[in-house]
């Protein structure tokens, strides 16, 4: 049986699509271990409830919440190191592997242990991993979930060692054995400046099946006689497009409901809140993070998704994020904003997505006016994004790209 190594880095519960693509080669008859670590006792707690009855092994190689003394001693030397590092690269230009993740060496020490087919990179830390394994003779590939050296804001980005980050993207991108990303837009864009292969467009959606777990409840929603919109995403922070979200509030003509899902960055919440009339803070919503089997019936309490990723961020730009995807199985339509990725999406579900341009408040007025006034296109919008989903953005529809991607790679190993 051949044998795959996902290497993360990260909690299961916070990377669906390590998820998805573990249990579908797990499905299709391959060996799969996925590399990852935990942080926090949640997250080692969500994740163990992930893995009861996971037909894929996941090992953690770094673990926050072993209370034994050998395990705090490596814990407390890995956030050292890592703090340390990334205050040498934002204030002198320093730049090492280590701000790359807490993970880093563990990932690599582990993987060059193994004796797997084909190892997978899915982050900053296990693009490390994969050069190494590159550069040792092991065949080696990246999952592209997002463009690494490209995202964040610029705030954000001080300290990132992003020299390294375009080495490591360009280096494992020319010599994969296997590369995908998340649209066309991107693997276009990569292709171009790495002057690689293009990688295999994965979309990040979610299983058509998974429709049936929705349990129709109301839990989100304040009240039932006005419409509301929908947003989510692990951090709720700067960088989202929320700010114009806020703006438009005051403007829109008919009474609707604002609710936000995420783990809030600290004041952000307030931020928000103060850029609207007094009146109209009362109609915002912040909710917690719910379970992954969960979210989707969340979403579908809710009249439409929001999705503002800004142009400037080249990532946000050019990649399809999970949430819009995550509406239009939902069965409601998507208001987002004009980047390169929702773009793409836009074409393939006439009638489900509308886009307006970053920082012009008045045409998602205008957008948000003609379809929250209007009944009858509401309901075809719902319609048409659930069509979308079935036709073209569910799991079901992606994963054989992905299954034709890594046994092609298995199969080069083999000859």
């Amino acid at each position: 049986m051949p044998h795959v190594m996902l290497i993360t880095g990260n909690a299961l519960c916070n990377n669906p699509r390590v998820q998805k693509e573990a249990e579908t080669l797990a499905e299709a008859g391959i060996q799969v271990t996925v590399l990852g670590a935990w942080l926090s006792v949640e997250h080692k707690r969500r994740d163990l409830e992930l893995l009861v009855g996971a037909r894929y092994r996941f090992e953690a190689v770094l673990d926050f919440a072993d209370s034994r003394t050998d395990g705090w001693i490596v814990t407390r030397w890995a956030r050292l190191r890592t703090g340390a590092a990334r205050k040498l690269n934002n204030w002198l230009g320093l730049e090492s592997r280590w701000p790359l993740g807490y993970a880093v060496d563990a990932l690599l020490q582990r993987a060059l242990r193994s004796d797997a087919d084909l190892f997978i990179a899915h982050s900053e830390a296990g693009l490390y991993a994969a050069r190494e394994l590159q550069r040792s003779g092991r065949p080696a590939g990246v999952d592209m979930e997002d463009w690494f050296s490209e995202d964040l804001t610029p705030e954000a980005r001080r300290g990132r060692p992003l020299s390294l980050l375009r080495a490591l993207e360009g280096d494992v991108l020319r010599q994969a054995s296997h590369a995908t990303c998340t649209s066309a837009a991107m693997s276009h864009a990569l292709m171009n400046r790495y002057a690689c292969a293009a990688p295999t467009v994965i979309y990040n959606a979610f299983p058509w099946a998974t429709r049936a777990t929705v349990d129709g409840q109301r839990k989100d929603r304040a009240s039932s006689s006005c419409l509301s919109i929908h947003w989510y995403s692990q951090t709720l922070g700067p960088g989202r497009g929320l700010e114009d979200l806020m703006a438009a509030l005051p403007l829109i003509r008919t009474d609707v409901e604002i609710h936000l899902r995420g783990q809030s960055a600290s004041g952000y919440r307030e931020h928000l809140l103060q850029q609207l009339p007094a009146p109209y803070r009362q109609k915002i919503y912040f909710h917690d993070i719910v379970p992954g089997l969960e979210l989707l019936s969340r979403i579908a309490e809710h009249d439409v998704g929001f999705s503002g990723e800004i142009s400037s961020i080249l990532n946000k730009d050019l990649t399809v994020p999970n949430k819009i995807l995550h509406y239009l199985l939902a069965g409601i339509p998507a208001m987002a904003s004009n980047t390169r990725g929702h773009r793409e999406v836009a074409d393939r579900a006439p009638g489900a997505v509308f886009l307006w341009p970053t920082g012009d408040t008045p045409e998602l007025v205008s957008q948000l006016d003609s379809l929250l006034l209007e009944a009858d296109k509401l309901k075809r919008a719902k319609a048409a994004a659930l069509a979308a989903a079935e036709r073209t953005f569910c799991w079901e529809r992606c994963a054989p790209a992905l299954l034709a991607s890594v046994e092609m790679a298995l199969g080069r190993r083999n000859a």
